[in-house]
């Protein structure tokens, strides 16, 4: 008897999985690319924004050949891989001088999106050069935004798909395994934030986090064709109080087990890390959980 197949948090049927060899054995001369995209239209396989999941189901494929379950054709190209390829965004010295006062002085902040802008280089070298952690190429859904206050540039925020299973945020939501893998996409997740070191300006970092709370949902679905109902992050409670957070009325959802998604022996192999969450509409328990 056939087995059902995993793959990123979704079980494929043995049916799904026979349904897959006939559409390749349909097309004997396309390529890989072109059965990725095939499947994603026999399955209506589509991002919220109307775009054909194709890296997903690309992915698929590959797994379920490296698995014997099907036979692809020979791959006809090895484009290079950007993510390897692509390097670090220089940390160059740019300074301003120093900036003081009050939230009040620098308002209206200006938030600038700059995914995709003139402005996106600027925003990676700041994140490169100042953040403890420098940059990394986001994957997936994600958003970038420089502050300005004044004319100068105040902070940095990055903001990504979330993670698929976090334990302390997925109790507190109240989800099933399977609602959660068709409702993750509304949530964001913060990976960034960065006050620029010659800003120094009490509750500016809380202040700009209940701005982004009234605007985030709004500038994902401008992108991505869907809103966003709840905001989550990781806080190193070795480094850091949390204290923008707390001001900004996040919760406190819990810990991480410290496992992160390669822990084979389901022991910890990194920090421990806070959890912390910030709902955006009153109903997000309904909304996330499909009630």
């Amino acid at each position: 008897m056939e087995s059902n197949i995993r793959y990123r948090g979704r079980t494929f049927t043995a049916a799904e999985i026979e349904e897959i060899r006939r559409l390749i054995a349909s097309h004997p001369t396309a390529s890989r690319r072109t059965l990725s995209r095939k499947l994603c239209e026999a399955w209506h396989w589509v991002q919220p924004n109307g775009c054909l999941r194709d890296m997903v189901a690309r992915g698929l494929l590959a797994f379920l050949e490296r698995a014997g379950e099907i036979e692809l054709p020979p791959r006809r190209a090895s484009p290079p891989n950007n993510a390897i390829r692509r390097q670090k965004p220089p940390a160059l010295p740019l300074r301003w001088s120093p900036l003081e006062g009050s939230v009040s002085d620098l308002r209206p902040l200006q938030f600038h999106q700059v995914r995709r802008s003139a402005e996106e280089a600027l925003f990676e070298s700041f994140i490169e050069a100042h953040h403890y952690l420098g940059y990394t190429r986001p994957v997936g859904e994600h958003l970038k935004y420089l502050i300005y206050g004044r004319g100068v540039p105040v902070a940095c925020m990055a903001w990504s798909s979330a993670p698929r299973h976090i334990g302390c945020r997925d109790r507190h939501i109240g989800w099933t395994a399977e609602v959660r893998r068709r409702r993750i996409h509304l949530l964001a997740y913060n990976t960034r934030f960065l006050i620029l070191p010659w800003v120094k300006v009490p509750c500016l970092a809380s202040h700009i986090l209940s701005q982004m709370a009234r605007r985030i949902s709004s500038d994902w679905e401008e992108l991505y064709g869907h809103p966003i109902y709840f905001l989550e992050t990781f806080v190193d409670p070795a480094r850091f109080r949390a204290t923008s957070y707390r001001a900004a009325n996040w919760i406190l959802l819990g810990v991480t087990t410290g496992r992160g998604k390669a822990a084979p022996t389901k022991e910890a192999n990194r920090s421990i890390k806070e959890v912390w969450g910030y709902p955006l509409v009153r109903d997000f328990r309904r909304r996330l959980c499909d009630r």
